[in-house]
């Protein structure tokens, strides 16, 4: 079975098409699921948009979750349209946050730290001028806020755990393998999932998140794997599903996962 559950669309400010673009691209692509997850409004904000390049506004997030399940009604018998969100994890935007996306049917919801001490995780002047110490002290952070998203059970799979090494490659040779192997026993002990993410072959990083060294111990502790390309525009929709599936048999996986309405499904590699 093929899936893909990580897509996004013009809502978000920075991703190319409308949803019906990534449905028909998931058909050609010969998906029997599509999952749409754009991001969430900063709910934490009390402007509609806060970041109009980022994030949707809110007064369209209703309107998204309306036309991810109209399609999901159009396309029934050809493409199963499951509707998701990918959500950024505010520790002290938790509840907002919960009280939003507990207002709408999602089938799963995506949690993803996309920053850390109020600085972006992809911005790569971050680093500049750190000492090793500093750096393991930033990683060790990241590592902590995504086990902490994992324990609000809020989620049902965590978004590219290591894209922090998007436009810093070097992140991988941090050395901080406890943090990174704390966080996947929480990951673990939580029931959620990660999802191999394409989308790292668009950063500095090329490849995928995580990598196969954190995919390797992921397996170790018993974390269950998902698929997401993270397509930003319709050509990427199902990018690298066949070699993604390769890898992770030659790793040692024999199953993936996806959700509909929150239940996971286990679908053999």
């Amino acid at each position: 079975m093929k899936f893909d559950l990580h897509t996004h669309h013009f809502r978000c400010g920075h991703a190319d098409g409308n949803i019906r673009n990534y449905v028909e691209a998931g058909v050609k692509a010969g998906l029997e699921v599509i999952g749409i997850s754009d991001h969430t409004p900063y709910f934490g904000d009390p402007s509609d948009q806060a970041f109009p390049h980022i994030a949707m506004a809110k007064s369209e997030f209703s309107a998204y979750v309306e036309e991810v399940l109209s399609l999901k009604k159009e396309y029934k018998g050809v493409i199963d349209v499951l509707l998701g969100i990918e959500s950024d994890y505010f520790p002290e935007h938790v509840e907002a946050y919960r009280k939003m996306l507990d207002a709408y049917p999602f089938d799963y919801v995506i949690g993803s730290v996309h920053s850390t001490g109020g600085v972006s995780i992809f911005n790569k002047g971050r680093w500049r001028g750190l000492e090793t110490k500093e750096k393991v002290a930033v990683k060790t952070e990241y590592y902590r806020l995504i086990s902490e998203s994992a324990r609000t059970g809020m989620f049902q799979i965590l978004g590219h755990i290591d894209a922090m090494k998007g436009n810093y490659p070097d992140f991988s040779n941090i050395p901080a393998p406890g943090p990174v192997d704390e966080c996947l026993k929480v990951i673990a002990d939580c029931g959620v999932a990660i999802e191999i993410n394409t989308s790292g072959k668009t950063k500095l990083s090329g490849g995928w998140y995580p990598s196969d060294d954190i995919l390797e111990r992921a397996l170790r502790y018993g974390v269950q794997v998902t698929f997401g390309s993270d397509a930003h525009k319709p050509s990427r929709v199902g990018d690298e599903h066949e070699a993604v599936a390769a890898r992770l048999k030659e790793i040692g996986f024999t199953s993936w996962v996806y959700y509909k309405q929150k239940q996971k499904i286990e679908v053999p590699l």
